[in-house]
C-alpha cells in the first residue's frame, strides 16, 4: 500500500488549559491560555511542525472544544481523516499550573469523555495502510475498547508493511491509580498496568520512555533489569528519556554501562515548565527516525525539541517547526532561557502563525478624527458615525463576494458595530491602536496596551501609524521608537498579528532612500512587524531599497500594502503600477478615496444607505480593478 503519510498518531486529544499566572497555585489561577493537549495529538502537531506528514487517530466531542481541535490540527497541516466527533461525549479537558520549577500541578476532566471512547470501528485500515508508522500510546492501553482500537491499528501496521512505535505515555491517575489531584504524579509501581503493556512490546520497532516509563512497560525494579527484560522481548530501538541528561539509545544488546548506548547533543538551558517535553521529544526523534538519519542525529533533534518545550509555557504550540531546529543547531541562542531569546521568538511566530491570503485589498475606515470632522461639518450626530461603517463594511462585501484576499480597516472607537458585521465574512481585519494625528506617537485610549489587546478576537491585525522622518530631531525619533517597542512587545506577548504603517513624506522630503532608511533603523531595534504600510514611492528605485531592507532583516515578512493619503483613483492606479514593480507589495489598504465623497453626503442626509454603499463599492471595485491590472504586469 502506497505511504502517503509518514505518521499516525493514536489516543488521547484534549483541551489544555494553562495558567498565566506563573508560580500560582491551580487554586490562584486567574486566567487560562488554551491550547491542543494530549500526548498524541501533541506529537502529531509536533511532526508536522517538522516536517512530516501526520494524522490523529482520536475522538473529540460534538461541541466547540472539539471544534477548536479539529480546526487547530488543520491550521498545523496534521490530517484530521481520523479525528471521529463523538456526539455522546464532551471533549476532555486538563487544566494546568507552573507553580515552581519542575512543579506543575494538573487536573484531568476526562470522566466519559470522547476520546477514551475510541474503538476498533473507528480504525480505518486504508488511514493506517497509508502511514510509514503508526504511534500507540500507553494511556490508551487502559480500557479495553481503546485497547482493542489500538491492537487493531498494529495488526493493521503489521500486515501493510507499516512500523509501529510505542511512547509509553503513562499516568498513574488515568488508570486509577492516583487520585484526581494527583495528575502531575509520574510513577506508581503496578504489576496490574505492567500485565496490560508487556504485550504491546513484541510488535513494536521503536520503544520511547521514561525512566518509570520503562519500569512499568517491563515490570521490573531497576532500570537496566526493565531495559534488558524490554529487549528479552523486542528487538525494537529503545530509547530511555533521561530528562536534563538527554537520552541514550540502544539498537542492539543492553550494555553493562548503560551510558554506553547512542546518545546526542545535549543543551542546557532554563527548565520553565517540563510538561509536554516528552512529546516534543518524541517530535524530533521521529522525524530523523522516519527519514533514516542516524540514531545520533535523531536523539540531537530529540533532545533539543524537548529544550525548546522545557523552556517555554504551553505544549503543542510551543514546539519548533524545522526552520526554529536548524537555526537552533547551527547558530544556538543568546540565552538560557530560550522563551527569551529574540530571533528564535521569531522564527517560531513567523512559521506557526495563522495562514494568510497571498495578497491583500483592503478597505479602510478605522479614521475617526476625520469623520468626526465630516460630521461636525454635516452637522450630524457623530453616533451616525458607527452606522455609516457598517454601511462600508456592505460596501466591502459587496466587491469581495466572499472571496479571499480582502479586508478592512476598522477601529474600536465608532467601529464596533462594523467589526461585528466585518466577522460574517472572510475578512482580513486590521485595528488601530494610535491616537488619531499624534506625532509623537501615542496610544488611544489604551495607555496598558497589553490588557487590551488580549480582548481582540486572535485573527485581528494590530495596525499602528507612525509619523516618522530619518530627519526628525533625535528626542522625537526616541520617543517614537519607544512607543513602536513597547506595541510590538505587546502585540507578540498576546499573540496578534502587527501592521506598522510609516507616514515620512509628511514631515519631510521623500527620496529614494528615505523609507528604506526608517525601516532600517526600525529593524536595528528589534521590530518585525508582519505587514508594513507605506506610502507611494515616487520611482521603482525606491521600493527595490525597501525590498532589500526587508528581505535581509526579516524573510518571513508578509510583505507590504500601500496606502492612500486620499489621493484620486487616477494617481493611485499609477501608484500601483510603480508599487508592482515590487515583489513584497502585495495590495493596498485604501480609505478616504473611497469613503471621502459619500460620507459627507449620507451624513448629511442627501443620499441613502443603498446609494452610500453602491458609491462605495464602486470605488473599491475602481482600486482593485487597478491593482490586479498592476498585478498582472508584474507577473507578466
Amino acid at each position: 500500500m502506497a505511504k502517503t503519510l509518514d505518521v499516525v498518531t493514536i489516543g488521547r486529544a484534549s483541551v489544555d488549559l494553562y495558567g498565566q499566572q506563573i508560580g500560582s497555585r491551580l487554586e490562584d489561577i486567574a486566567s487560562f491560555a488554551k491550547s491542543v493537549g494530549g500526548c498524541p495529538a501533541n506529537i502529531a502537531v509536533g511532526t508536522a511542525r517538522l516536517g512530516l506528514k501526520s494524522a490523529l487517530l482520536t475522538r473529540v466531542g460534538a461541541e466547540q472544544m472539539g471544534g477548536f481541535i479539529r480546526e487547530q490540527l488543520a491550521r498545523e497541516g496534521v490530517s484530521t481523516d481520523g479525528v471521529k466527533v463523538d456526539r455522546e461525549r464532551l471533549t476532555a479537558l486538563v487544566l494546568l499550573a507552573v507553580e515552581d520549577e519542575g512543579v506543575s500541578p494538573m487536573i484531568f476532566y476526562r470522566t466519559d469523555c470522547a476520546d477514551m471512547a475510541l474503538d476498533e470501528g473507528d480504525v480505518d485500515e486504508a488511514l493506517i495502510g497509508s502511514a510509514a508508522a503508526v504511534v500507540v500510546t500507553g494511556t490508551h492501553f487502559s480500557r479495553p475498547n481503546t485497547a482493542a482500537a489500538q491492537a487493531k491499528a498494529i495488526r493493521i501496521a503489521r500486515a501493510t508493511g507499516g512500523r509501529v512505535v510505542f511512547d509509553i505515555d503513562y499516568r498513574p491517575n488515568l488508570w486509577g491509580l492516583a487520585g484526581h489531584d494527583a495528575g502531575f504524579s509520574r510513577y506508581v509501581k503496578s504489576d496490574a498496568v505492567s500485565e496490560r503493556l508487556r504485550p504491546v512490546l513484541a510488535d513494536c520497532d521503536l520503544v520511547v520512555g521514561t525512566e518509570e516509563e520503562i519500569l512499568i512497560a517491563s515490570g521490573a525494579d531497576t532500570v537496566p533489569e526493565a531495559l534488558r527484560a524490554i529487549r528479552a522481548l523486542t528487538a525494537a530501538t529503545i530509547v530511555l528519556k533521561r530528562g536534563a541528561e538527554g537520552c541514550v539509545v540502544y539498537d542492539g544488546p543492553i550494555p553493562e554501562d548503560l551510558a554506553d548506548g547512542i546518545v546526542g547533543e545535549g543543551f542546557p538551558i532554563e527548565v520553565y515548565n517540563v510538561l509536554g517535553a516528552g512529546d516534543a521529544f518524541m517530535s524530533g526523534f521521529l522525524r530523523g527516525w522516519l527519514r533514516g538519519e542516524p540514531h545520533a542525529t535523531s536523539a540531537t533533534w530529540a533532545n533539543a525539541c524537548g529544550a525548546f518545550a522545557v523552556s517555554r509555557l504551553l505544549c503543542a504550540p510551543e514546539y519548533p517547526t524545522f526552520e526554529e531546529l536548524r537555526h537552533f543547531l547551527e547558530k544556538g541562542a543568546r540565552t538560557r532561557a530560550l522563551r527569551k531569546d529574540p530571533d528564535l521568538n521569531h522564527i517560531h511566530w513567523a512559521t506557526t502563525r495563522r495562514a494568510q491570503p497571498a495578497g491583500l485589498m483592503a478597505l479602510a475606515i478605522d479614521h475617526r478624527a476625520q469623520l468626526e470632522e465630516i460630521a461636525d461639518r454635516a452637522g450630524a450626530d457623530r453616533g451616525r458615525i458607527a452606522d455609516f461603517k457598517v454601511l462600508a463594511v456592505e460596501a466591502a462585501a459587496r466587491v469581495a463576494r466572499g472571496r479571499e484576499g480582502f479586508g478592512m480597516l476598522l477601529d474600536g472607537t465608532h467601529g464596533g458595530k462594523a467589526l461585528f458585521k466585518a466577522a460574517r465574512h472572510p475578512f482580513w481585519i486590521g485595528r488601530p491602536v494610535e491616537k488619531p494625528g499624534s506625532r509623537p506617537l501615542d496610544f488611544d485610549r489604551m495607555p496598558d496596551l497589553g490588557s487590551h489587546l488580549t480582548e481582540w478576537p486572535v485573527g485581528h491585525t494590530v495596525k499602528c501609524l507612525c509619523f516618522y522622518h530619518p530627519d526628525d530631531p533625535d528626542d522625537l525619533k526616541a520617543r517614537q521608537e519607544r512607543e513602536l517597542l513597547r506595541l510590538a512587545d505587546a502585540a507578540r506577548t498576546v499573540g496578534r498579528e502587527l501592521l506598522v504603517e510609516i507616514i515620512a513624506g509628511r514631515h519631510g522630503p521623500l527620496g529614494d532612500d528615505t523609507v528604506a532608511a526608517v525601516l532600517t533603523r526600525l529593524y536595528d531595534l528589534g521590530i518585525r512587524p508582519d505587514w508594513w504600510k507605506l506610502e507611494a514611492q515616487a520611482s521603482p528605485a525606491a521600493w527595490a531599497r525597501i525590498e532589500a531592507v526587508i528581505a535581509a532583516n526579516d524573510p518571513w515578512c508578509r510583505g507590504i500594502v500601500l496606502l492612500g493619503l486620499e489621493a484620486p483613483a487616477e494617481e493611485l492606479a499609477e501608484a500601483f503600477r510603480v508599487a508592482a514593480t515590487s515583489r513584497l507589495v502585495k495590495g493596498f489598504a485604501v480609505g478616504r478615496t473611497i469613503f471621502a465623497d459619500a460620507a459627507p453626503r449620507w451624513l448629511a442626509g442627501s443620499i441613502t444607505d443603498e446609494a452610500a454603499v453602491a458609491d462605495m463599492a464602486g470605488r473599491f471595485e475602481g482600486l482593485v480593478a487597478a491593482w490586479d491590472a498592476a498585478a498582472r504586469t508584474r507577473a507578466a
